[in-house]
This record gives C-alpha cells, structure tokens and sequence, in this order.
C-alpha cells in the first residue's frame, strides 16, 4: 500500500472511531495529538504528515477551524517515547495518533480512557493493545504492520536475489519491543533455507557503522533489517 493511502485510511479510522460522534455534541474545536516516532525534518514523514491533514479536512476537520494540533517527534529515543507521551496525556486530547510499537506501549502505561488510533505496530494482540484484530477492544485500534511469517518471504527473496548467501546478519535494536518477534520468526525461517542467522543487536549510528563493516569481512553474507527504530531513524545510514 502506498503511504499516502496508508495515511489516508488512518484518518478516516481516526474521524469515524470515536471521534465524529463526539464532536457532533459540541462545537468546540477538538485536540488531536500525534506522536511519531521519527525525527522531525525526516522530509517522508512530513509528506506524510501533510497527506493526514489534507484527508482529514477532506473529511470537515481543518487545522485552526474545528481541530487543532499537537504533534511530537521522538526520534527514536525511548527515553524521549516515555517523556512526550506523558505530556502528551496530560494536556488530554481528544485522541492520540500514535506511529509505532514502542510508542504505543509508552501510550498503554499513560492512559486507559483516551481514544488512541495506531499505526506501524506489529503483534497488536501479543504485546496486549488490542483483545483481538476484529474487536479491539479498550481505548486502542488501528493497522497491522506486519504479520510475524512475512519473516520467511524476506529471508526467502534474500536467498532468491543472492543464491550463495550462507550467513544473514539480523541488525536491529534489541530494545525495541518487536526485536525478538520478528527474532524468532527469523531463526525459524532461516533454518528452512540452511541460513546461519547471526543476530547484530545496534543502537546509535557507530554501531551500525560497526556491524556492516565486521560482517562484510567474511564472504556470501547479507544484511536483515527488520521493521525497527534503528533501521527506520538511519536508513539513510544503511
């Protein structure tokens, strides 16, 4: 799915639950708080952030008419996560847009009344978000990013583009929430196409940096990324 379309589907996700029905009880210009877990001059997100604002005046709510504004960049801190989300909460808006996993579990410790819609999140029902993908539940609902066994497909492209890779390299952040669910799966599906997974936990820039630099030593290897704070904060690194 494009990202625009993305957007635009969260949008109407955020207008039609609950949202609408408050704001027909009252013409008071509504409060919608969004985090993401991104640097702000990161130029896809603003475009991004651009495409949600455009559909949701599309749908009758304008910045500065009938909703305002609160937007917050974490940059892939967890630290940061916890500091915005809580103040995000206590100015109480009357929903919160939420980009990420590890976000979302910083929303889920702050708040259990506060209509929460959320994007970029794997394993919504395993980390304990939503009760089920048909029936949420609670004050959270949103996308599925990814399925756990889409693991296999990459690792299995991987294999297909370079037919004499013997090793993988899965780099990502181990203190992001999703690290070991997408792990787990990872060492499963190597196994089936005789991969040796090697996992490459990262942090900061120098470590990934690091691991690519040690990796590339040895010969037939490749480089796994899974959905992660590390990969999305420096892709252009990468």
């Amino acid at each position: 799915m494009r990202r625009r379309d993305f957007v635009r589907a969260i949008a109407y996700s955020t207008t039609a639950w609950p949202f609408t029905a408050r704001a027909q009880q009252s013409g008071r210009s509504r409060l919608i708080g969004v985090l993401i877990n991104n640097p702000e001059n990161d130029p896809e997100m603003q475009a991004s952030l651009v495409a949600f604002k455009q559909e949701l005046q599309r749908l009758n709510w304008s910045d500065g008419v009938n909703a305002r504004f609160d937007i917050r960049f974490t940059e892939g801190n967890l630290d940061q996560m916890r500091r915005l989300t809580k103040e995000m909460v206590a100015i109480q808006p009357d929903v919160i847009f939420v980009h990420s996993t590890p976000l979302v579990a910083a929303a889920q410790k702050e708040t259990s009344t506060i209509p929460i819609v959320f994007v970029y999140v794997s394993d919504p029902v395993g980390w304990g978000f939503v009760a089920s993908l048909a029936r949420p539940g609670g004050n959270f609902t949103g996308l599925l990013l990814y399925e756990e066994s889409i693991v296999g497909k990459w690792l299995g492209m991987l294999k297909e583009i370079a037919p004499q890779m013997k090793r993988v390299a899965f780099i990502a952040n181990p203190k992001v929430p999703t690290y070991d669910y997408f792990l787990r799966t990872a060492q499963q599906s190597a196994r089936s196409f005789a991969i040796e997974l090697v996992p490459s936990p990262v942090d900061t820039a120098t470590d990934i940096e690091g691991v690519i630099r040690s990796f590339a030593d040895t010969p037939n290897g490749g480089l796994f990324f899974p959905p992660n704070v590390a990969s999305n904060v420096h892709r252009d690194l990468i």
